[in-house]
C-alpha cells in the first residue's frame, strides 16, 4: 500500500499536479476527499461555491474518509490524494504516518490574490500555509516528508521536478507526466466548475510568468504575515536549477 497526499495551499498548481499523476496507468488520483469534512467543521466566513453540491457528493465525517478512502484498498497499490492543508481540521492525524506526504506551496502574494477573486477576505487558515509549515514540522520528525514542491520551481522545470519527486517518493517517472489532453477528468470534484476552468484548457504545465501583484492593505498584511512560513518551507523544495 503506497498512499501519498499532497497537502497544498489553495489557488496553487495542485489541480494541474494532480492531472499530471493521472496520465500515469500505475496510479489513482483522488481529489481533496477532505472537502466536506472541512466544510461541516470550519469556522471561516469565507462562502464556498457549491457547498451544497460538495456536502451531498463526499462522506462529510473525515474520520470514514481516512479509514475507507485515504488507508482503504484501490485498483492501484499508489494512490495520491490531492489535498487542501486548510482542510485536515477536527482529525486525528496520525494516519499521515501511514502515508508519505508532499507539501505543495506557492508564494503567497499569489496566493492570496487569486484566491480572493473567488472568496473575499481570506484569512491565515483559508491559506493553508502556516498549517503546511506545522506539517512540516510534525511529519519531518517521522520521516514521513517525501518532499516540498514549490509551484515556481515546477512551473520554470517540469521534468526536472518530477523527475526528482518521483525518486523522493521510490517510484519511476513516467513522461506521460508532462502532458494531458484539454478538457475535465473523471476524478475532479463537483466543485470543479468554479475552479478548474484554466487547468480544463490546458494540455501541460503552463510556462511561468513572472508579474507584478498588488494586494488591498488588508491583504498586503496577511501576505507579509504568511511570507516566513513560505521562506522557510522553500528552504526544503525541490529547485528547477
Amino acid at each position: 500500500m503506497h498512499r501519498i497526499n499532497v497537502w497544498s495551499s489553495p489557488r496553487n498548481i495542485s489541480t494541474a499536479f494532480m492531472y499530471a499523476f493521472a496520465q500515469r496507468k500505475d496510479i489513482t488520483v483522488v481529489d481533496e476527499p477532505l472537502y466536506a469534512h472541512y466544510l461541516t467543521r470550519t469556522n471561516t466566513e469565507a462562502e464556498h461555491p457549491g457547498t451544497p453540491e460538495i456536502l451531498a457528493a463526499q462522506e462529510n465525517d473525515g474520520e470514514k474518509v481516512v479509514e475507507h478512502l485515504i488507508l482503504g484498498n484501490h485498483a492501484t497499490d499508489v494512490v495520491l490524494f490531492k489535498q487542501m492543508t486548510h482542510h485536515l481540521i477536527h482529525l486525528d492525524e496520525d494516519f499521515l504516518f501511514k502515508t508519505q506526504n508532499i507539501l505543495l506551496i506557492r508564494n503567497p502574494r499569489r496566493i492570496i490574490a487569486s484566491y480572493a477573486k473567488v472568496i473575499e477576505n481570506p484569512e491565515m487558515h483559508d491559506i493553508g500555509i502556516q498549517k503546511q509549515y506545522e506539517l512540516f514540522q510534525k511529519l519531518q520528525k517521522g520521516g514521513r516528508v517525501a518532499a516540498v514542491v514549490d509551484a515556481r520551481q515546477l512551473l520554470l522545470n517540469p521534468r526536472k521536478v518530477l523527475e526528482i519527486l518521483c525518486q523522493k517518493l521510490d517510484i519511476e517517472f513516467d513522461e506521460n507526466m508532462l502532458s494531458w489532453k484539454a478538457g475535465a477528468l473523471p476524478e475532479d470534484g463537483v466543485w470543479a466548475k468554479y475552479w478548474y476552468a484554466n487547468v480544463h484548457q490546458s494540455t501541460g504545465f503552463q510556462p511561468y510568468q513572472e508579474k507584478t501583484v498588488s494586494l488591498p492593505e488588508n491583504l498586503e498584511f496577511l501576505a507579509k504575515e504568511c511570507q516566513h512560513y513560505y521562506e522557510y518551507l522553500f528552504d526544503f523544495a525541490i529547485k528547477s536549477y
